[in-house]
């Protein structure tokens, strides 16, 4: 699908599949670096702004920006970042179905370097705190998508999640490992591949993938063996060379769209907004990676994560690229 096709496509996106975003909604500060610091250095850094994060909340908005409304199930505390999200969301017209007076939200430090490549430290608050009790009351219904990241799969609270999801009747997790996928115990993996999840990796992720299933580091001999350990969809994004998609339908690789790269803060997540919006609306998932391709490539064209664009912006950029300018 070219950039005239996904454009003339944008308007046919609505809900045909219910969808619940679970996971985070953190502080991001997020800040220049000439380099990483190193033990015992100092260094000194440029403030770019204090947004609004959390691998969760990304796809979210994105999702919001495109038009299609999802179930957020996003744990808000109380405290001062608490406070600064819940007034966030509200001016978004975006709320969470999780409240709770157990502590405060997190916040994380996203370091950028002058490539672009970022790197977060994190502090964790009640995001990363799952309660049994919080997810009894949640309603989602069958043949939803359900989102979920790395960092809460491989908190401990992480079963809760497990636990949860395996208690649903007729849905598709999308999941997203992050960084975290290493830090999953053995054994709750194959829980959680048990519920034929679609799962995207970046080039990092699908690195580790390929060890443990002891193939190549090629992207295609990794379809190969996901789909036959698994049998789950497959995503690999790999940045300015698209991303490939291996499902029981169809393999190949949905073709980038170009970007004038600011900042990689949010591309993952804004890219699994994207899929998770055209799959929600019965597109393939060969033409719901293009779509996450195409949002990705706004995302990291902007600063900060929370940058998704509306489906009117969408379509203004991609006929730009229609025109080659």
């Amino acid at each position: 699908m070219n950039a005239n096709a996904l454009a003339n496509r944008l308007n046919s996106l609505s809900v045909q599949r219910p969808i619940t975003v679970l996971g985070a909604v953190v502080i991001d500060v997020i800040a220049d670096a000439y380099s990483l610091p190193w033990r015992g250095c100092d260094i000194e850094l440029q403030q770019q702004s204090v947004n609004i994060g959390g691998c969760a909340f990304n796809v979210a908005l994105a999702l919001k920006r495109l038009g299609l409304e999802t179930q957020n199930v996003l744990p808000l505390g109380q405290g001062v970042w608490a406070d600064i999200i819940r007034n966030s969301l509200t001016q978004r017209g975006m709320r969470s179905a999780i409240e709770t007076d157990e502590g405060d939200n997190g916040w994380c430090l996203a370091l950028v370097e002058p490539d672009g490549e970022r790197t977060f430290m994190s502090f964790s608050g009640v995001e990363n705190q799952w309660r049994a009790s919080w997810l009894d009351n949640l309603v989602v219904q069958p043949q939803s998508l359900v989102y979920l990241a790395g960092y809460q799969l491989a908190s401990p609270r992480g079963e809760v999640l497990v636990d949860w999801l395996e208690n649903l009747s007729q849905v598709t997790p999308f999941i997203d490992f992050g960084p975290r996928i290493a830090d999953i115990p053995e054994a709750m993996m194959s829980r959680i591949m048990a519920l034929k999840p679609i799962v995207s990796l970046n080039r990092q992720e699908a690195e580790i993938a390929a060890r443990a299933l002891g193939v190549h580091n090629e992207v295609q001999s990794l379809g190969a063996a996901w789909l036959a350990h698994y049998g789950s969809p497959l995503i690999v994004r790999q940045d300015s060379e698209g991303a490939w998609f291996f499902d029981e339908k169809a393999q190949g690789c949905a073709a980038p769209f170009s970007a004038s790269v600011v900042d990689t803060i949010g591309a993952g997540d804004s890219h699994a907004g994207g899929a998770i919006a055209g799959l929600s609306a019965g597109w393939s998932l060969a033409e719901s990676v293009t779509l996450g391709n195409a949002v990705a490539s706004f995302v990291v064209s902007h600063r900060g994560g929370d940058c998704a664009p509306t489906v009117d912006e969408l379509t203004a950029r991609l006929k730009l690229a229609n025109e080659g300018v």
